[in-house]
């Protein structure tokens, strides 16, 4: 018997494009061999037959706000993870802000690290942060093991992260140019057109207050800076479709340029939320129906490239759910446990698959994070990262259900459809539906251009 191998056998098995019976060979953490024929069970130490069930590549969520050190009432690195791990994600990229310190130098960075120690039960991933002034410690950041920068164009809603002018900005990718670090933008614009009038309680009051064209001005920047520094940028949270032609446009001209949308734009629309509900607040805000459809046609076409959750928790208070302030309330949408069920429960409205999802879930969200290389699909050499669910079960998002820390969302009540059944991390189970989560952290850090940490953190 061959010391230390484990088989993972399924009768759907999705890898190089197809879903077929396989048997996923792992040895150390990684996927040795994917057999579809011929093997033989006794070659094995230890052999999981999960019958029907469908084994895909695991997730991997670019953009979560872990928010620890600093804001650990909002949320921390145990109970981020664990929520990732029964939503079927093996690898999230945590944000830089709104930790305190924000991730905006070397030590902070560090920091951040020494914390997230001993808690992570899925593989984890750093984003740094570009401020005004901090040109200097990009560097620094980015040999330590950070995979990108993400900046604001607009107040980011704390003051411990400043937002960046036009000057600022150019200052970052000038020091950046000629590595393959990657810039992400929070792409809203402050502009004469946004204003906050009208019942603060009325969800319409809101979204006028964040019309489409402050993505727009925004993103014309992005594009115009990307194609003028030719550093790898990238759109976060992209709500306004209106800004695709600018998007389309820059990637036509050369821009290294992707962007990414989110569940809640693609699940959620403007029509159909409550007044005074502040748990649907975001920014940029949740828009119409119609521009919901052409986001996702802007997938189909691939136009955007990836779909991450961009799980923003805050303690409830901060909702202000008792007075129903959409202008006062934090903004931010907690859902990384979801993520899988929401795209796949709404994604066959719109004509898209099982291997869409994984295109814009794992794959390109792993490149995107510098992980392509180990993450994001089946394969020999490739981290054995697993989720093993059933697309054609459905669930209840009830509160005895959600593994993060606060345990309030828009989706409570709401029916999704695919049941996450396990998941599985470098070959260990973090997450089994009857059992529930192991009882130690099984996940390690994810450090660009490093030796990655696959001990216990």
């Amino acid at each position: 018997m061959a010391t230390h191998k484990k088989a993972f056998i399924s009768k759907r098995v999705l890898f190089d494009g197809e879903i077929k019976p396989a048997c996923i060979e792992v040895q150390n953490g990684q996927v040795c061999r994917v057999l579809t024929g011929g093997f033989n069970v006794t070659d094995y130490n230890q052999v999981q037959d999960v019958g029907n069930l469908l084994i895909m590549p695991g997730v991997v969520d670019a953009h979560v706000h872990v928010n620890e050190p600093g804001r650990t009432s909002w949320e921390g690195y145990t109970t981020a993870t664990r929520a990732a791990a029964a939503g079927g994600i093996t690898t999230i990229v945590d944000m830089p802000l709104n930790s305190i310190p924000s991730t905006t130098t070397l030590d902070a960075f560090r920091t951040k690290l020494d914390a997230a120690k001993n808690q992570c039960f899925v593989d984890v991933a750093f984003w740094g942060g570009i401020v005004p002034g901090n040109a200097e410690e990009l560097k620094p950041m980015l040999n330590a093991g950070v995979v990108g920068f993400k900046c604001f164009l607009i107040h980011s809603g704390v003051d411990d992260f400043p937002h960046v002018e036009q000057a600022d900005l150019e200052t970052a990718l000038k020091t950046l140019q000629g590595t393959d670090a990657t810039v992400l933008f929070h792409a809203e614009m402050d502009c004469a057109c946004n204003g906050s009038k009208g019942n603060p309680e009325e969800y319409r009051t809101f979204l006028e207050s964040r019309p489409a064209v402050m993505e727009e001005k925004a993103i014309d920047l992005v594009c115009e800076m990307c194609l003028k520094y030719k550093v790898k940028c990238h759109i976060v949270h992209l709500s306004a479709a209106s800004a695709l032609p600018s998007i389309v446009a820059a990637k036509e001209k050369g821009a290294p340029l992707t962007v990414e949308t989110c569940h809640h734009y693609l699940s959620l629309n403007a029509e159909t939320v409550p007044n005074g509900n502040t748990l649907y607040k975001c920014c940029p805000p949740i828009r119409e129906k119609k521009n919901q459809d052409l986001l996702w046609d802007g997938l189909k076409k691939g136009y955007i490239d990836m779909v991450v959750s961009d799980h923003s928790p805050c303690t409830p208070d901060l909702k202000l759910l008792d007075k129903g302030d959409f202008m006062a309330a934090w903004g931010g949408v907690a859902s990384v446990q979801f993520g899988l069920s929401l795209f796949w429960t709404n994604c066959r409205n719109y004509g898209m698959n099982l291997f869409d999802m994984v295109k814009l879930m794992c794959e390109n969200t792993a490149k995107l994070a510098s992980l392509s290389h180990r993450k994001g699909a089946i394969r020999a050499g490739y981290d054995a990262d697993f989720v093993i669910w059933d697309p054609d079960v459905p669930f209840e998002v009830t509160e005895d259900r959600i593994y993060y820390k606060n345990k309030v969302s828009p989706y409570m009540g709401r029916t999704l459809q695919g049941r996450v059944y396990q998941t599985v991390v470098r070959g260990n189970t973090v997450y089994a539906d009857e059992a529930g989560l192991t009882s130690s952290p099984q996940g390690g850090f994810q450090l660009k251009n490093q030796q990655d940490e696959k001990s216990k953190l």
